[in-house]
């Protein structure tokens, strides 16, 4: 034996002590690995049943026993995969086998996550995902409520513009009729002309004054629902039924919308500019001689280029309004607890890290075991089978060499000794009258030479001392 470890060198005697110590812990390890392999499995296929239940629309029996069938699937397909991983990943040695068996893990993980880790995620945080779509849906709306209310209320500014035009030409009435303009005082064709332009945008302020009301309380009415809609986002119970209630709210909601972009009055006002110029019934000239004729045709001619300015203005200032970005186009879609998920992954980042770990977390035991059976190897790759024995297992390889020494021993004895029996009597027909001659003895055939054996090393050389 002293000569047997004499070979080994300090470095090779302490790899063989480092690689059995990994070897007792991953003994001790391998005895509860699997059971907590399967919990794992089991754990992520509860979750996918529920997340699978979320999709299914009925709740009869058969679609229990699918979503059941689903999950038992998912939980079989992980414990099965990781455990094919955990053996196989760690014991190949070849690069071109982990390479290999890498990739399987990859696109097996890719698989997992498709079939699992999504629906673990819907059932952990998929309520939350579908009130997290009302909030934003109630946004969305406050903001085209807003929009439009905007839109509306830059309109009914036009008031003022519309009432400064009226304002001018009321003016000018009033100066002809003292004859400031065309030099003859009184209410002749100048000044039906003027009241005539006047009393227009008089009837035109007076229809844009009585939209104020409309919009005030289309506005109120706006917020009140939307008052209604974000007290459901955040209200305890069934996300279910408290979504049909939002889509109900949400459907008025888009009818206080509309009413509000019909109440803007920038299109009557852009229309009621062009008329202001285009459409205009001159008064016949009623001056009593030529020249008062003539003084109220430049009067009415100056009265027109006047009107033409004070509509472009007008016009303008309504197209303004027009040319605003109109309130975007506002609809709620229900959305399930899935759809939800996907679509505001972002804001449910530890949701789908917990969903997704539940389900990979076993691929950095792969990767623990595929180092642990790396340092093995590299605490024995140098040594020979022999050197790597241990007192136990040479002590069972002794035994077994003395066992089949003594069956070999055995056998060659019972090959080599003759088998006698008694002699049979002779028959009295066939029997001699004389004695029979006496039977020579057998002559033992040679017996061959001791059966060779492979030496023994010094432990079985070495006489075992009797216990005391």
């Amino acid at each position: 034996m002293m000569d047997d470890t004499s070979r080994l060198s300090r470095s090779e005697a302490s790899g063989i002590r480092y690689a059995r110590e990994i070897e007792a812990h991953l003994r001790w390890l391998d005895s509860f690995t699997g059971a907590a392999l399967a919990i794992l499995a089991i754990a992520s296929g509860i979750y996918t049943y529920l997340g699978v239940s979320s999709l299914l629309d009925d709740n009869g029996a058969l679609s229990v026993f699918a979503a059941m069938s689903y999950s038992v699937a998912v939980s079989v397909g992980i414990f099965v995969f990781w455990s094919y991983m955990m053996r196989l990943l760690p014991a190949v040695r070849t690069m071109g086998a982990r390479l290999g068996l890498m990739a399987s893990m990859v696109l097996g993980s890719a698989a997992i996550i498709a079939m699992s880790s999504w629906l673990n995620a819907a059932a952990l945080a998929g309520a939350a995902a579908v009130e997290q779509h009302l909030a934003t849906t109630v946004q969305d709306y406050q903001g085209a409520l807003e929009r439009a209310n905007t839109i509306a209320v830059a309109a009914q500014s036009l008031e003022l513009d519309v009432a400064r035009v009226r304002q001018s030409f009321s003016d000018l009435s009033e100066q002809e009729a003292s004859g400031g303009l065309s030099g003859f005082a009184g209410q002749g064709a100048v000044f039906r002309l003027l009241r005539q332009k006047s009393d227009e945008l008089a009837a035109l302020e007076a229809q844009i004054a009585s939209q104020d009301a409309l919009v005030d309380a289309g506005f109120a009415e706006g917020n009140a629902i939307l008052s209604r809609m974000r007290s459901l986002t955040v209200e305890p119970g069934a996300v279910e039924g408290r979504s049909v209630q939002f889509a109900e709210e949400a459907v008025r909601l888009a009818n206080v919308i509309t009413r509000l972009r019909q109440l803007s009055v920038a299109p009557l006002v852009v229309r009621s500019a062009q008329d202001l110029s285009a459409s205009v019934v001159l008064p016949q000239l009623d001056g009593a001689s030529a020249d008062t004729r003539v003084g109220q045709q430049a009067t009415i001619d100056s009265v027109m280029l006047v009107l033409a300015q004070r509509a472009d203005t007008l016009r303008l200032a309504a197209e303004s309004v027009l040319a605003m970005p109109p309130a975007p186009e506002t609809v709620y879609t229900p959305i399930s607890t899935a759809d939800a998920v996907i679509r505001y992954a972002a804001n449910f980042g530890p949701s789908w890290a917990g969903a997704i770990a539940i389900d990979l977390l076993p691929a950095v035991l792969v990767f623990i075991l595929a180092v642990a059976h790396a340092a093995i190897r590299s605490g024995r790759e140098r040594l020979g089978g022999e050197d790597q024995m241990t007192l136990a297992e040479l002590r069972a390889a002794m035994q077994a060499l003395r066992e089949i020494d003594r069956g070999m021993d055995g056998g060659a004895d019972m090959a080599h000794k003759p088998v006698l029996g008694p002699a049979p009597e002779p028959s009295p027909e066939t029997a001699p009258e004389t004695a029979p001659e006496p039977v020579p003895e057998p002559v033992p055939e040679p017996v061959p030479g001791p059966i060779r054996r492979p030496p023994l090393s010094a432990v079985e050389a070495t006489p075992t001392r009797p216990a005391e």
